[in-house]
């Protein structure tokens, strides 16, 4: 089973993507609450796919996705986006990242995108 790292500095988004996860059979799941911390177990643990938020404190989401490309340019990342920031969503697509999750989200779509990179 493919093991999944989620970045978010709020608490309660992670927990609703890790519910979300466990809900479609995914067990092995990490937590980061910033992009210092999301690169440093990236580099750790070399997890099958990201879900990362966007706006963060101390690394954003765009510098953590630039750092975690940089250690492996193969790596599956999906980011996540309040409404109104298109022109990140922009940037961080073309940075790499294969697709992108509009806050508020439903759990459904969380499944689909992971179901769609990952399998």
């Amino acid at each position: 089973m493919a093991k999944i790292l989620i970045v978010d500095d709020a608490a309660f988004m992670r927990m609703m993507v890790k519910d979300a996860l466990k809900k479609g059979g995914y067990e092995d799941i990490e937590e980061a609450v910033d992009g210092v911390e999301a690169v440093a177990k990236y580099k750790e643990s070399h997890p099958d796919l990201v879900i990362m938020d966007i706006t963060m404190p101390n690394m954003d989401g765009l510098e953590a996705l630039k750092a975690i490309k940089q250690e492996n340019p193969d790596s599956q990342v999906i980011m996540c986006s309040a409404m109104g920031q298109e022109s990140m969503v922009i940037e961080a697509i073309k940075s790499g990242a294969k697709d992108f999750i509009v806050k508020p989200f439903k759990p459904d779509r969380i499944l689909s995108t992971v179901t769609n990179i990952i399998g």
